[in-house]
């Protein structure tokens, strides 16, 4: 009880009390000194609970926990949105090369065929499916000569092209000989006769552009068929039917083919190329310029194209030359070549058929080509390595702009010029060793200094950090370098690192450059790679799962203020085959942010740490896709057994 002298009921404690304390304090501290020294049996059981303890637990760290995306914190945000499955008419959606809304834009030059992509309100915020009974593709080469019908379910291609040799559809898989109407012995034969005239063996030529439009003689536009030179002329529409083959076998000869078609409602050129294996891209050469670097392309060929190369006073074949390297070369097989023997089959007169070469023979030389061959049906021309013997007669050169800035810019009649020289033996723009020597050799563009902030020594550097990245990639993911994956893309490609580094027969990578990022794409075809101009806040110019493995290297920090992260996300989740990969790496709060959507899209995701330890805040997030296909009503989905 408190006493009435001592309020607070403290009382005054004793001598003996405090000793008492001082001595018990000094007791533990000796007992604990001499447990320490190893004498004690305290050491030893310590020693084996830490020999018993599980380390491992550490490596599954949850990092939603220790970040800014924690839903805790922030109670008023909703919970990670569940996608749903896209109606089954979705299943070869490409956003923006939609059929309903090109009809909408004008037909001349192919304006219509070109990009147009949604506005927000009319985006889908949904998973596309994958057709009923998809199926893995056949692994390369393999894939080369067959693909599934299920995965691309299009025979009009087999009635048409029947006597050509092209395609044929047996039991559930369409086979493709390699034939054509350009190719009657073979696509082998076909390249031998263009490797005697053009450097094709000896590695000089690595990447070449392939247009189409035609091969068949006529093509289907909305259901009507257009006969002949009025198929180009007049709708200007391209074809794909040799690209494919023609890409597929050049890749024989370890030369990459870039090849183009527009989007079709019946014949899905561009998806049956991918399916194979073969590089492409939905794309037209019409009213824009092709989203490619100058001087790209150690090569091109319009193999029965049937392109007005001569309208709009040479536009077309002033773009070409643009994509063509100084010393490159432009194959011309088809008409108006030979015209002499196809006039009659053609329908068109001597007089209209041999003014048309001799008016592509002008142009030619007005671009600084020279024809090197002609026979039969092929002409081959050559680019001049500079304009020091150049003949141009008050040619209408192109205004100094940045050559490369080309994404969405209207296509000019002027001709792009040579890059200076100082003697008549320099190659225009820098000259390139033979590949695969040219894949880590120093580039012309960075040894001449034009990419701002790069040196030879960074770049160097960059190659020893993504082979460094590639072998840790491995590790994760032992299917990295296999023919499983065999059409890749790196979303944020950078010098072209992860690419050299990735560098194989079994796989090929579609190398983007974002507009809104440094332009590096002339240093990855100086590097003999092939790439492409790209905004990630659009569609992508491809059709729905058409790559096997996906690579975002920072990404989603790039666009983190530029666009939704769940648009980016869903447009992956398209063109993604099903149970195909995704690398992400990014800094650790933007790919929680990643991994929180991602949780929604069927997909099963694992976050790992950088190489270099768990203190660096840059992650390593690995995402595969679920199998599941479109149901046969409405939204339902149907799982793999």
């Amino acid at each position: 009880m408190v006493s009435k002298h001592n309020p607070s009921g403290n009382k005054k404690r004793s001598p003996l009390s405090i000793f008492a304390v001082i001595g018990l304090c000094c007791f533990f501290y000796i007992l604990g000194a001499w447990q320490r020294s190893g004498f004690g049996k305290g050491d030893s059981i310590a020693l084996e609970v830490t020999k018993q303890a599980d380390c491992s637990i550490f490596t599954n760290l949850n990092f939603e926990t220790h970040h800014n995306d924690v839903e805790i914190v922030e109670p008023s945000k909703p919970k990670a949105q569940v996608f749903k499955p896209c109606d089954v008419k979705y299943t070869d959606y490409t956003p923006c090369q939609e059929q309903d809304r090109a009809m909408k834009f004008p037909r001349d030059n192919m304006i219509y065929r070109e990009r147009h992509c949604p506005p927000e309100e009319e985006k889908l915020h949904c998973l596309i499916p994958a057709p009923k009974g998809y199926m893995t593709p056949f692994e390369w080469p393999k894939s080369r000569d067959y693909v599934h019908y299920a995965n691309v379910p299009h025979k009009s291609l087999t009635v048409e092209k029947a006597v050509q040799n092209w395609v044929q559809f047996k039991g559930n898989v369409f086979k493709f000989p390699g034939g054509g109407t350009m190719f009657p012995q073979g696509a082998d034969a076909y390249i031998d006769e263009l490797a005697s005239v053009i450097p094709i063996a000896d590695g000089s030529v690595r990447t070449a552009l392939d247009t189409g439009c035609g091969e068949g003689g006529y093509s289907r536009i909305d259901g009507e068929k257009v006969f002949s030179n009025l198929q180009c002329s007049l709708f200007f529409v391209t074809d794909f039917r040799t690209v494919a083959s023609w890409g597929a076998y050049m890749l024989k000869r370890n030369v990459l083919a870039m090849s183009f078609a527009p989007r079709d409602n019946h014949e899905a050129q561009v998806q049956f190329a991918l399916e194979r294996g073969v590089p492409a891209v939905i794309g037209v050469l019409g009213s824009i310029n092709l989203p490619y670097p100058s001087r790209a392309f150690d090569m091109a060929q319009c193999s029965r194209c049937l392109i007005p190369w001569t309208a709009n006073d040479g536009m077309y074949l002033m773009e070409v030359d643009r994509v063509l390297r100084p010393g490159g070369y432009w194959v011309l097989s088809g008409p108006p070549i030979n015209w002499k023997t196809y006039y009659q089959v053609w329908k068109r007169t001597k007089e209209d058929l041999k003014a048309e070469q001799k008016k592509i023979e002008e142009l030619a030389e007005q671009l600084c080509w020279e024809k090197k061959y002609e026979k039969g049906d092929i002409a081959i021309f050559r680019k001049k390595v500079n304009d020091k013997s150049c003949r141009r007669n008050s040619a209408n050169m192109c205004k100094p702009r940045g050559s490369d800035d080309v994404w969405y810019k209207q296509m000019e009649t002027c001709i792009t010029p040579f890059p200076k020289v100082s003697s008549a033996s320099e190659v225009a723009g820098g000259e390139l060793k033979k590949f695969p020597a040219r894949l880590f050799a120093v580039p012309p563009h960075i040894s001449k200094g034009l990419v701002e902030g790069v040196s030879v020594e960074s770049y160097q550097e960059d190659n020893k950090l993504w082979k460094k990245h590639v072998n840790a990639y491995k590790r994760i993911n032992r299917l990295i370098g296999t023919a499983r994956y065999r059409n890749v893309m790196d979303m944020n490609a950078g010098l072209g690192g992860f690419a050299a580094a990735l560098e194989s027969p079994k796989s090929w990578v579609m190398n983007v450059v974002p507009t809104i990022g440094k332009d590096t794409l002339g240093v990855i075809y100086e590097r003999g790679l092939i790439g492409i101009y790209h905004d990630w806040c659009e569609g992508f110019s491809t059709y729905p799962r058409t790559y096997d493995l996906i690579h975002a290297n920072g990404v989603f920090s790039l666009y983190q203020d530029k666009c939704s992260f769940e648009d980016i996300l869903l447009e992956m989740d398209r063109i993604l085959r099903p149970e195909g990969a995704v690398i992400f790496r990014d800094d650790v709060d933007v790919l929680n942010k990643v991994r929180k959507i991602a949780g929604g899209m069927r997909w099963d995701t694992k976050m790992n740490d950088h190489e270099d330890g768990p203190l660096v805040p840059e992650k390593i997030l690995v995402a595969v896709k679920q199998y599941w296909v479109g149901g046969l009503k409405g939204n339902s989905t149907s799982s793999a057994e």
